[in-house]
């Protein structure tokens, strides 16, 4: 039998590695001297030290080797398990290669521009929305004032509190700046009756690319021009109507109300 300390040598392993396999009970000791304490091992336990830290390499938790130490696995489980940690690891992979392609975009906007975008875009994953709405053409975004207000009086008179924030939708593909069709929005989290206008759906869940704008709507074309860009040196091509999300709306729909925080978001898929 070997003490401790040498069969860390021989295996290359702490010594404080082997005592938590010890106590996780994946690796324990043939004996511990009861005079000294030693831990003793031996030589045939290294072929089991090598199954744990193989395992370990290809990504299984001590908790899952324990499990597979203990029960043992049929090839077909085994492969089944590897199949498993195989995909984990190419998604890793993508997540990392998409980081890079992220980071070296911001470079390259650095070293053109010479400054610091002040909207930084992320990618989020957003949940599926009930809500209700009015839709329809308007002159210029700015002019669908009248649509809140059909919106609003129809839920007010049917006692109806919106669940959550408003949003609009653009439907136009591409930039527009006329005849823009646009869709207002209040999230709903009960029923309520539909009208020749106002319409009940469920925006589905989504990925979406997304930056904050702080200050008035006036101003608000700065932010789509960088997320714009954004999109087209990452990428992303844009699978959805983008959406206006008004996280800290204009006081009294005024324009220029300095207040105003609002999020962009584009459904997006990679190009």
């Amino acid at each position: 039998m070997i003490r401790i300390g040498d069969f860390s040598k021989l295996s290359r392993v702490s010594v404080k590695a082997l005592r938590y396999y010890d106590e996780m009970g994946l690796l324990k000791p043939v004996s511990v001297d009861r005079f000294t304490g030693y831990r003793l091992y031996e030589y045939s336990q290294l072929a089991v030290l090598n199954r744990i830290l193989a395992l370990k390499e290809l990504g299984f938790s001590l908790e899952e080797i324990g499990r597979l130490l203990d029960d043992g696995l049929s090839l077909e489980q085994m492969r089944g398990m590897l199949k498993l940690r195989q995909t984990e690891a190419h998604q890793r992979v993508r997540e990392e290669t998409e980081r890079l392609e992220r980071i070296e975009s911001r470079l390259r906007q650095i070293e053109q521009e010479n400054n610091m975008s002040k909207y930084d875009v992320v990618i989020k994953n957003v949940e599926a929305i009930k809500f209700a709405s009015v839709r329809d053409v308007v002159q210029t975004p700015p002019e669908q004032g009248p649509l809140w207000g059909e919106l609003e009086d129809y839920l007010a008179m049917r006692h109806v509190r919106p669940s959550g924030v408003c949003f609009t939708l653009y439907h136009d593909e591409g930039f527009k700046e006329r005849d823009c069709d646009v869709e207002v929005c209040e999230p709903l989290d009960g029923d309520l009756t539909e009208s020749t206008r106002i319409k009940v759906q469920t925006l589905p869940a989504a990925t979406v690319a997304c930056t904050i704008h702080n200050g008035p709507f006036v101003t608000i074309g700065e932010a789509y021009n960088a997320i714009g860009k954004w999109l087209d040196a990452n990428g992303y091509r844009i699978v959805g109507p983008s959406r206006e999300v008004y996280l800290n709306p204009a006081k009294d729909g005024i324009q220029n109300d300095p207040n105003t925080v609002t999020e962009l978001q584009f459904p997006i898929e990679k190009a």
